[in-house]
């Protein structure tokens, strides 16, 4: 595997900012290019695979949709499992929810009622932190669920839009900061 600092230059030669997206006043951080080069993508997917063992994780936690992308391959080849965080009325069975608020509206998050033993040690994974309000809603719910949510997984980090402030104790890796 590379470098942090290499693995940092393949993400940011890699992503494109898509103005306006999902709405005006909005730059979207696109990762797709990213996932389309199978070495930057392989050696980022190693990045975080590291990190969840480095932590003792025990279980992956992806939060839908870009999350799931970084979390499940991450997972496998850390040797762990992953459990989908969803949009409401995705998940068949039981499930928990979680409202937030967004930078750009309200949303919930689902999971199922047994994916989580009380006591699992975890780490959330999405792709980028903006304003903290998803990964904070993901820990409560996960946390009510009776997880230890041991660390949080970040590929970009809008540092600008203050999110780690909604995360305060929280141990968070980021692989780049803009």
């Amino acid at each position: 595997m590379s470098s942090p600092d290499k693995i940092r230059e393949l993400v940011q030669s890699h992503c494109r900012d898509i103005p306006d997206f999902p709405k005006p006043g909005v730059m979207f951080k696109d990762i797709t290019p990213l996932l389309a080069d199978s070495y930057s993508f392989g050696q980022v997917v190693e990045y975080l695979s590291d990190f969840l063992e480095r932590v003792g994780c025990e279980l992956v936690v992806g939060i839908e949709a870009r999350g799931f992308i970084l979390a499940a391959p991450a997972a496998f080849q850390a040797g762990l499992g992953f459990v989908p965080l969803r949009k409401p009325g995705k998940l068949p069975g039981v499930t928990l929810r979680e409202s937030y608020a967004l930078e750009y509206g309200e949303a919930s998050l689902e999971m199922h009622e047994d994916a989580i033993h009380p006591g699992t040690r975890v780490v959330i994974m999405d792709d980028v932190l903006a304003t903290g309000g998803t990964a904070a809603a993901a820990a409560d719910l996960l946390e009510r669920a009776g997880a230890k949510v041991i660390g949080m997984s970040f590929l970009i980090e809008l540092g600008f839009m203050g999110g780690r402030a909604k995360l305060p104790g929280r141990d968070i890796d980021c692989l780049w900061t803009v």
